[in-house]
């Protein structure tokens, strides 16, 4: 079984490799993730992000030439939720896609709450982003 799947993306006016470096510091992510951090810290192979839920545990994947941008936050109950992230390149530019997941439980209006934090979230890192 599989969970039902919302994307939601955004067109950013610079190279790739660029949109990646920026979005993969997790020093970066109060700048444009206010979804997820208000602040954040590093502790061990993870980075303390200061959430609306509390605080919770960022783990991003390894670097990689690939655009790949996957994250797990492990919230403060302890529930993991992965975050498949992308950075695509779309012409000269880029397309940042982020993919949520209904999970059990999760209602069609908390997913399509999400949805809009996150389309806030890509906004703002384009935003940062093409001001560079």
């Amino acid at each position: 079984m599989t969970w039902p799947a919302r994307h939601v993306s955004v067109g950013i006016r610079r190279a790739p490799r660029d949109v990646y470096a920026f979005a993969a510091d997790p020093r970066n992510l109060p700048r444009w993730a206010s979804g997820l951090a208000s602040g954040v810290r590093p502790e061990g192979d993870a980075w303390i992000a200061d959430s609306p839920m509390g605080a919770v545990a960022v783990r991003f994947g390894a670097a990689n030439d690939l655009g790949v941008l996957d994250h797990d936050v492990t919230l403060p109950d302890g529930t993991v939720v992965h975050n498949p992230l992308r950075v695509l390149a779309s012409g000269e530019g880029s397309e940042v896609v982020f993919t949520l997941y209904r999970r059990d439980g999760m209602s069609a209006e908390e997913l399509e709450r999400d949805a809009r934090i996150v389309a806030q979230d890509l906004a703002a890192l384009r935003r940062l982003l093409e001001e560079r």
